[in-house]
């Protein structure tokens, strides 16, 4: 199993920002010193080419990003400071999810350590997203002829609203978002499937829905890959999540998308997305918890 990392997925932020960036090193770390996985697993992704981040966002956003001409309003809007290691670590996180998407298509599975940037728009970024990495691997694929049906299943707890609209009207791609019906973003795009769900789900209310949701759609749309939005903020002690899923609760999750997947022979891709837990180790845990949960079904 194959897993795409970067030391560029960090950048330098105030340590009062909510954002937890050293997660992605401490997963790494982590997985690395109990053995679950070895430096072989690792791939290191180059920066993505424009003409790949092209297939989804717009020329005028692409320059300015690229040319750090964002406005004021458009930086705030994404939540990060701008700067040129920004631009590094989302070009690398799309990267790091289109190598994993095909290394899907190879293996069965395969994952990246970040992206699940599902906020980003064709024409802007939002709420820590700056290029939509599940939509742009979605298009290359089906560009370069890899793969023509494709799911997202998205378990964030906010939901996807960039890959949503991105994908509305197009039949070859399955948008499912299972998430909090009063938090962000406050205007909710249209999926495929939605599912809103109201402060407070447990673990037991939350697993009985996936495994009324996940086979049927499975089963009716047959997608030739999933992209499995493992987001780990509905926690129970998640500072933006308002659920009340536990940890294990959010391993039996991850247990549950990839052997639906892995029953019917269908590729998976495994992105990270957010978590933002009083803890951060209890981000790190959950985060890892994904991986280990696809090593169990892929060793």
């Amino acid at each position: 199993m194959k897993i795409c990392y970067s030391d560029r997925y960090m950048v330098p932020l105030d340590p009062a920002h909510p954002f937890p960036m050293p997660k992605y090193k401490m997963a790494r770390d982590r997985l690395l010193y109990e053995e679950s996985i070895t430096h072989w697993n690792l791939v290191e992704p180059p920066p993505a080419a424009g003409e790949d981040i092209l297939l989804v966002h717009t020329e005028d956003y692409w320059f300015r990003c690229r040319n750090g001409e964002l406005t004021r309003h458009e930086v705030r809007r994404i939540g990060f400071p701008w700067s040129e290691g920004l631009l590094r670590r989302s070009r690398a996180a799309v990267q790091g999810t289109i190598i994993a998407a095909r290394n899907a298509l190879r293996d069965g599975i395969a994952s990246n350590l970040a992206g699940g940037t599902h906020h980003a728009y064709p024409d802007h970024g939002e709420g820590y997203c700056v290029f939509n990495d599940i939509a742009i691997a979605a298009r290359v694929l089906q560009r370069d002829g890899l793969a023509e049906r494709i799911a997202v299943i998205d378990c964030d707890v906010h939901q996807g609203n960039g890959t949503a609209a991105i994908f509305q009207g197009d039949d070859r791609v399955f948008t499912f978002s299972i998430h909090g019906e009063k938090n962000f973003p406050a205007r909710k795009e249209k999926s495929r499937l939605d599912i809103n769900l109201p402060n407070g789900v447990n673990d037991h209310e939350y697993l009985d829905i996936l495994r009324g949701c996940v086979p049927q759609i499975l089963d009716d749309f047959r997608p030739d890959l999933v992209f499995y939005q493992a987001g780990v903020d509905p926690f129970e002690r998640d500072r933006l999540g308002k659920l009340k899923l536990t940890i294990p609760g959010l391993l039996q999750r991850d247990r549950l998308v990839i052997a639906y997947c892995r029953e019917r022979q269908i590729p998976v891709i495994t992105t990270m997305g957010g978590g933002y837990a009083k803890d951060i180790n209890d981000t790190v845990e959950a985060h890892c918890n994904t991986i280990r949960a696809a090593l169990e079904f892929f060793p």
